[in-house]
């Protein structure tokens, strides 16, 4: 009994930012990692940014320096600050984690995805 809730997405100008939220709740023990992905029309969905449980992250070449990828482990919560905004950036972005539940079953869960809008 675990979900992912996403928030944050909306309408933003060209070079603007947002910042997108993904809370895990449920029976979680641990949350091994948490990514972003992004699913543009057209276009199959591609990985964005990850963080693992050791703070390391990775970035996709297209986002890397526009992009931050954080977690908050005392609210299971994972970001993406999204700054120097592109049309090319629009999209649905989902979030995912690894979680080990209490029954210390592992499993990857989903967000209902944010909808990022890029467009002067």
């Amino acid at each position: 009994q675990v979900q992912l809730v996403e928030s944050g997405g909306g309408l933003v100008q060209p070079g603007g930012s947002l910042r997108l939220s993904c809370a895990a709740s449920g029976s979680i023990h641990k949350i091994n990692y948490m990514d972003w992905y992004r699913q543009a029309p057209g276009k199959q969905r591609e990985l964005v940014a990850t963080v693992s449980d050791g703070d390391n992250t990775n970035y996709a070449d297209s986002v890397k320096g526009r992009f931050t990828i954080a977690r908050d482990n005392a609210k299971n919560t994972v970001y993406l600050q999204m700054n120097g905004l592109k049309p090319e950036d629009a999209a649905v972005y989902i979030c995912n984690a690894e979680i080990v539940a209490t029954s210390r079953a592992i499993a990857l869960y989903w967000g209902q995805g944010a909808q990022v809008t890029v467009s002067s």
